[in-house]
């Protein structure tokens, strides 16, 4: 194991582990001497990919986009076959809105895992910000062929039929829906009646 995750390791279960609470330190607190623990190891070593990737962890968990995708530039800079990197960047762009960005990491991605139906999902998900509705639904379509009873794409999908005044695609994607998830189901059928009213 590499150094930098036997300490990240060693921290939680010590913290997890603590029979007594600690009466001196916030929750706050300890998140931050991890950061500087693993921000210290990217400075020690700029070229650690791992470091870099956990870095972009601790961004993502404490909902700090930017410099998640910042850490994870460094990850791929360092180490450009990481593919799962370009997942979590694309991710991490279209949570900031950079949603071209996004498409561009994704799809780069798409040669690593191919046939990953929720990286297919999310592709879509970049492309319908950017109002491209044929490419939004083809990839909907693939992330649903990968995975038939996949209910977000599906919900997706549904949701866009119904923008596009298409109801009965959306109720097909219900009745799909309803074979095998029903709340993403009933969720779809409330959008499907709202639409109506």
């Amino acid at each position: 194991m590499k150094p930098l995750l036997v300490l990240i390791m060693s921290i939680v279960m010590l913290l997890s582990c603590s029979k007594e609470p600690e009466k001196t330190q916030e929750p706050a607190s300890a998140e931050k001497s991890l950061f500087e623990e693993v921000k210290e190891q990217t400075v020690k070593n700029p070229k650690d990919a791992e470091a870099w990737f956990h870095l972009a962890a601790l961004y993502e968990n404490a909902q700090m986009h930017r410099e998640e995708a910042v850490a994870l530039q460094k990850v791929i800079e360092i180490d450009p076959g990481k593919g799962y990197a370009y997942v979590k960047l694309g991710n991490a762009y279209n949570r900031i809105g950079q949603y071209q960005d996004a498409i561009t990491s994704f799809r780069t991605a798409l040669k690593y895992f191919p046939r990953d139906p929720v990286l297919h999902n999310n592709l879509a998900v970049s492309y319908g910000k950017l109002g491209n509705t044929d490419k939004e639904i083809a990839y909907l379509e693939k992330a649903i062929a990968l995975r038939p009873h996949y209910a977000t794409a599906r919900h997706n999908l549904g949701i866009i039929m119904l923008k596009m005044g298409k109801r009965g695609e959306a109720m097909k994607q219900y009745q799909e829906l309803s074979k095998f998830d029903t709340v993403v189901a009933s969720s779809l059928k409330k959008e499907i009646d709202a639409k109506e009213k």
